[in-house]
């Protein structure tokens, strides 16, 4: 919820709409002046943990590769309350590529947050080459030809990550889980979770299903036979999938491990029996246990 407010934000104070975008851009015609002589050095690329990366793209329609052009700072009074360390700015950028979604222009303006120099500067940024996740913007597409610019706005104000080729790697081997066919959707919580002692001693099963926003089917299976090491699965069907857990780092993984609550809700665990009711939050707690920390880096 809260990285969901922070974003509201950014997007209210985004130049607060087209007039401010545009306010901002003939600041940039204005007063930003190339820097021919300087050498441009290349940031290091940003690493950014898988979840972070799903985060910011899961409902992204637009994820560009740009060469920023002309990066000019927004005041203090209007950017908004900031992170230390950070700056607000408005950027003009040329599209090098399409990684998801497309527009009807070859550059791009939009507003990003920024990381300050060792001197509480904006850095030189032009040039640089970076990964914006974001969707379209309200104003309309400005000059005509190469020049064409369109508005965009970031997903949220961290959502432009300095380009690497192996972070452009990953992040496209997230947007190809996200729209592959079947793809686990969003989980949101724990609906009930019931154990079933098998015929033989030590035998058993936990079934615990999932909540989802959409009302699609998700549940969790541990399984208890004699003398072999408990099985857990997901499945995001309505048919049991009956395979293995998923691996770390892989979308359904991420539904889970990032959503689910830590313990089990005492009003998902209904049985009236109380061993079954500790079978049940015990089998739960394997399952968290084996997902491991979600892995956010993003504030």
């Amino acid at each position: 919820m809260e990285k969901a407010r922070n974003s509201a934000k950014f997007s209210t104070r985004a130049g607060r709409g087209r007039a401010g975008l545009a306010r901002l851009a003939g600041l940039a015609a204005l007063a930003l002046v190339p820097n021919r002589a300087a050498a441009v050095t290349a940031l290091a690329a940003d690493h950014p943990a898988y979840a972070d990366l799903v985060d910011l793209a899961d409902s992204a329609p637009l994820v560009l590769r740009v060469e920023l052009r002309k990066v000019v700072p927004v005041e203090p009074e209007r950017a908004g309350r900031m992170r230390p360390g950070r700056a607000r700015v408005y950027v003009e950028a040329r599209v090098l590529d399409a990684l998801r979604g497309s527009l009807a222009a070859p550059q791009v303006r939009y507003l990003a947050d920024v990381m300050l120099d060792a001197r509480g500067r904006v850095p030189n940024l032009g040039k640089q080459v970076a990964l914006l996740v974001a969707r379209p913007g309200a104003g309309a597409i400005e000059g005509s030809g190469k020049e064409a610019s369109a508005e965009i706005q970031l997903v949220a104000p961290d959502a432009q990550l300095w380009w690497g080729q192996e972070l452009e790697g990953r992040l496209r081997a997230v947007l190809a889980e996200l729209q592959a066919p079947g793809a686990p959707g969003p989980v949101s919580g724990v609906r009930e979770a019931r154990f079933e002692a098998g015929t033989l001693a030590g035998a058993g099963e936990t079934q615990i299903f999932l909540t989802t926003p959409d009302g699609a089917p998700a549940a969790l299976s541990v399984v208890h036979v004699p003398d072999q090491p408990t099985l857990w699965s997901a499945s995001f069907s309505e048919v049991a999938n009956g395979g293995l857990a998923p691996a770390r780092e892989t979308l359904a993984w991420y539904r889970l491990a990032c959503f689910l609550p830590a313990t089990l809700p005492p009003a998902a665990n209904p049985a009236a029996d109380e061993g079954d009711r500790a079978r049940a939050a015990a089998d739960y707690g394997f399952v968290m246990a084996a997902l491991g920390p979600c892995g956010r880096t993003r504030r």
